[in-house]
Formats: structure tokens, sequence, C-alpha cells
């Protein structure tokens, strides 16, 4: 089965072939192709008043309570050593209510962190997990970041999405829980936070920006969808966009690393016995002998990732154990169990439900772990069982590993998609952008989405991100490359980490394509090595330049060693045409 073929809604299907039936009648036809508007530069502006005094303005904002609004003096934040400068830190909730399901309180709890010096951007920053805390307003992405949103000028808003944290997955329990969860704490933040930006500074935001990764980055393109009109740029990180998929081809991995374990599968510890960091570090030199000099050097990174899944193959270029198991080799057994994870999740019928994974160099990556072994059992176990599935499951909260390694795939797949008199919106509804294919009224209006995302990312498939963009120019009647970008960054796991050049600087990129036109033809990225003022990746090679650096190039586009100059330098490398898998 081609990796482009796994399952997608029928309204996308539709949807898509309209798209492309437009495009082409328009084409047909001579039509002139529709012209993208230019958006404007952001204007500065100062604070107006005190932080103090904008409590008292700001509360007769609609279904809003303002907790508090104090001044955080200068160099009380740091990023990468760097003082963030002086600003107001307002805090508050939205829409307080008890449920009638479960009888706990929620709302929509909010701080918002605006400059005194501010540029004219809001950015809206989506967080990460199930959400539930208020993580400091700071707009950071990228491993070990050296900048970030506040520290640019930018006014910085983060919510728990309409949860307590201390409810665990059981806030899944209350349908309107799961609703704010997945797209309606977004829609209820954004039009407050825009009034609250016009208090602050007698005028609303010139521009505004949406970003995060993980389950922030799901958060992104969900507002790219719904809220096309209210944001001006996209920064995905790792966008979860399909986290009910996902999580449910996590755990389908855990069943097959289950059938081939040494010790007790109901326990991190005994599931990662299927799969163990020696082996995994097997599997990443074989990749590496395979793959990579295909990009013109050898450096210990594959840029060719399409190149790299033709020309590997794991059953053959993985030495198979004649005997015992010692690290250096895979039992039939093993790769039997665990090739069906790295081609994509399936049910009992065969069909592809998720994408598959490509092979990659970052699978020795110390992150991966978590992802592979404990977070079925702990993390995806409640997501599927409480917050995604109709109706929930109680065994999810009471006894994870059970529910997980018992669990009906193909019935729970069923369930991600069902609706119920109390659920009344599925999860593949609730938690995924509608019509994701289509993004023709954000093109319209000259806004413009950036992807960054770890190609040996264990939870959210490179794979499925790619497959999205390949579909985005039809399905939004355009070139998807005049609007919407994606770069894959070799090597790195989930959000940062992995033996990759990591550390980026996003943020600026877009906003200058938004505002200026200037769309990235790549960005440069860094490793962490010693004395990396972001913060050390223990996982950078020895071997490395400790501030090696890559150029990331956008999708399908890769990185090739130009064969002239110091190959640990970005600028002896270019970004050249790649192949589409």
């Amino acid at each position: 089965m081609s990796r482009s073929a796994w399952r997608t809604t029928p309204l996308s299907i539709a949807a898509a072939a309209l798209a492309t039936f437009a495009v082409g009648a328009f084409a047909a036809g001579g039509a002139v192709p529709e012209r993208i508007p230019q958006l404007g530069e952001a204007s500065p502006g100062p604070l107006v008043g005190s932080c103090e005094a904008l409590a008292t303005s700001a509360a007769g904002l609609a279904n809003t309570v303002i907790t508090g609004s104090t001044t955080v003096p200068a160099g009380t934040l740091l990023v990468a050593g760097q003082p963030i400068a002086e600003h107001c830190r307002v805090t508050g909730r939205m829409f307080d209510r008890v449920s009638p399901v479960d009888g706990n309180a929620y709302a929509i709890s909010f701080e918002m962190r605006l400059p005194k010096a501010w540029n004219g951007r809001f950015f809206h920053q989506g967080n990460g997990g199930i959400d539930g805390s208020v993580v400091t307003a700071t707009g950071s992405f990228g491993g070990g970041p050296l900048t970030n949103a506040l520290l640019q000028g930018f006014a910085v808003l983060s919510s728990d999405a309409g949860h307590s944290g201390s409810l665990g997955p059981a806030f899944g329990l209350d349908p309107q829980a799961r609703l704010d969860y997945g797209y309606q704490a977004v829609g209820k933040l954004t039009p407050m936070a825009k009034q609250m930006v016009g208090l602050a500074y007698g005028r609303g935001p010139d521009r505004s920006y949406f970003g995060g990764c993980s389950n922030g980055g799901r958060h992104t393109l969900v507002a790219a969808a719904r809220h096309p009109e209210a944001y001006d740029g996209f920064l995905a990180g790792a966008p979860g966009f399909h986290l009910p998929l996902a999580a449910l081809a996590n755990i389908f991995g855990a069943q097959r690393y289950a059938s081939v374990t040494t010790g007790d599968p109901t326990t991190p510890p005994g599931l990662e016995t299927a799969f163990t960091a020696a082996e995994r570090k097997t599997l990443a030199n074989a990749v590496l002998a395979r793959c990579d000099a295909l990009d013109g050097a050898t450096d210990g990174l594959v840029q060719d990732t399409a190149a790299c899944q033709k020309a590997f193959s794991f059953a053959r270029d993985v030495p198979t154990c004649p005997g015992a198991r010692d690290g250096s080799c895979l039992t039939k057994e093993q790769k039997i169990a665990i090739a069906p994870i790295f081609n994509g999740a399936m049910t009992s019928t065969g069909e592809r439900f998720y994408a598959p994974f490509p092979f990659d160099s970052g699978i020795g990556g110390g992150g991966i772990p978590f992802w592979e072994f404990t977070a079925p059992l702990v993390l995806d176990s409640g997501a599927v069982g409480v917050i995604f599935k109709v109706p929930p499951s109680t065994l999810a909260l009471t006894n994870g590993p059970a529910f997980s390694l018992g669990l009906d795939i193909d019935q729970a797949l069923a369930e991600l998609y069902a609706t119920d008199a109390t659920f009344t919106e599925a999860a593949m509804t609730f938690m995924t952008p509608p019509n994701e294919d289509n993004l023709s009224a954000l093109r319209r209006r000259g806004a413009k989405v950036l992807v960054y995302q770890g190609v040996s990312d264990p939870i959210f498939s490179i794979a499925d991100t790619e497959r999205w963009y390949r579909r985005l120019g039809p399905g939004s009647g355009g070139k998807a490359q005049d609007f919407a970008r994606v770069f894959p960054v070799p090597g790195m796991g989930h959000c940062s980490g992995g033996p990759a050049t990591d550390q980026a600087d996003y943020l600026t990129p877009l906003v200058a394509w938004v505002e200026h036109g200037t769309a990235p033809a790549s960005i440069v990225a860094s490793a962490r090595g010693a004395g990396n003022p972001g913060g050390v990746n223990a996982e950078v090679p020895a071997n490395w330049a400790p501030n090696r650096t890559r150029p990331l190039c956008p999708y399908p586009a890769v990185a090739r060693y130009s064969g002239q100059g110091d190959p640990e330098l970005a600028a002896s490398w270019q970004c050249v045409k790649g192949q589409e898998d």
C-alpha cells in the first residue's frame, strides 16, 4: 500500500475533488488566477496607561473575569540569556460554569503579556498535550529557542483551553470541555484578546499570528481552517492535526511491541524490552549506512527522506539475529512485530488509518522511548478512552495499560467518528481542521502558514503532514507554496531534540512573508552543542561541530552538499528539487 493511501474522510475527499474541478475549470476557461493580496506591516506603539489601570478598563469584557494585572519588570523572564522587556501580565478566565454531566467547575483560564513597547502584533500561543494549564505566554518555538514572540514585542496570549489540569483526561467526560479543548476555546478567546490589546494600546493589533507545537500545532491548523479571517500568520510545529488517529496508532504500536517483550508490557520499561535503546541505535546506524551519502555528504543526517525510503529496506539492511538478542540485530519476530508500526497503523482488515513513519537517523534519539513506550500506556489511553471515544471508557481512567493493551482497534476507530445524545460532535470533527485541504479563504486574504516538523517525530508522522500539503494546493485553488510551506527537520524528534539541527527562528521568516511578501526559500537551523545560549542538546554527536548549521528546505526540496566549502556550514548546502513521496 502506498504511503498516500491511508484513511481520510469522505467530506475531505469531496472537498478536494470539487476544488480540483474548480481549478481545472478556471484553467480551461483561461481565467486569470486570483491575485493574492499583500498584507501591510505592523506599526509599533506604546502602552496606554498603567498595567494596574488595565484591570479596571477590562472589567467590562463580555463573559470575562479579570483576576489580576501587574507590571513585570525587565529581566524577570529570559530567553537564551536575553532579558525580556517590561510588560503587563493580565490574568483572567472566561465562561465560568458548572458541568451538568460531571459536576465539576470549568472555565477558560488565560494570561496575556503585553509589552510596554509593543510591535503592533498579537500572538495566540497554542499549548501542548491535553492543555489544562496556562503556560507562560512567551510565544516560544523550536529547540532551545534564541528568541520568542514576547521578546520581539508581540502581545501574547496563553490559555488552558477550558479545563484544569487537575482533572487529567477526565475532563473528556464533559462534552463542552471536549469542544473547548478541540476548537471552541480559541473562538471565544480570540475576540477577547484583541479587545484587550485595544484597551492596552488604544488600537487593535495590525497583524495577528497563531502558533504552537504538538497539540499547539494542531490548534494552529484548526485555527487556520476555522478562523482564517482572524489571523494573518500561522506557525505550526509538529502539527497533530489528526491527533485522535495518531493516539490510536500509538496504541496500535504498543500492542505490536507487547507481542515481543521480554519484560512486563504493562510498564514502560517492560514495553521497551521489545525494542531496546541499543536495537534502536542499530536501526539508526543501518539507515545512515544506506542513506547518509544520498545528499552528497556523509555527515550523520539524512536530508533526502523520500530517496531514503526507496533505498532502505528494514528487512534487508537491519541484521537479523542468528541467535540471542545482543543489541546489534533484531530477531525475525521483532521485525514482524515492528515493521507494521513504520508502515502505518492498520485495522484487522488491512485498512491503514494513520500515516507511515519514515526511517530516519533520529530513531535512536533519547526522546523516542517516552512516545513509544510510556505515552500509549499513560497518555494515549486517557486521550483515546476518555477525551475522544464515544462512549468514553472508565477503564482508561483506572487502568491505562490494561485499556491500551486490550483495546479493540477496529471498534475504537469507529468510536472516534461516533456521536450520541451526550456527545454530539465526534472527536474527528472537534479535534481536526474542517475541510483541511481547503484554505482558500486564508489564501485569498493574504495570510500564510509555516509548518516545521521533525522527520523522526515518533507520535505525529511527517508523512501525514506532507500528504496534507500535497493536497493543499489543489484543494485551495492555487499553488500551496504561494501561501503555505512545510519545513522538515532531519533527525529531529517531537518538536525538538534528537541528533539534529533543531534550533531555528521560524517566527521572523513568517512575519517577513506575511508583511513583506518574502517567502522563505530556506531557514537556517543550528545544532545545540556545547556553549549554546539556548540550551545544550545532549544528543548532538561528538563528531559534529557544536554550532553546525544546515538549511531547512521547504518540502519537497531537500538540502544537498554543494561539494565546496565547509560541510558544517549551511552556506555549503543548497536546497534542490526533491521527490514527493
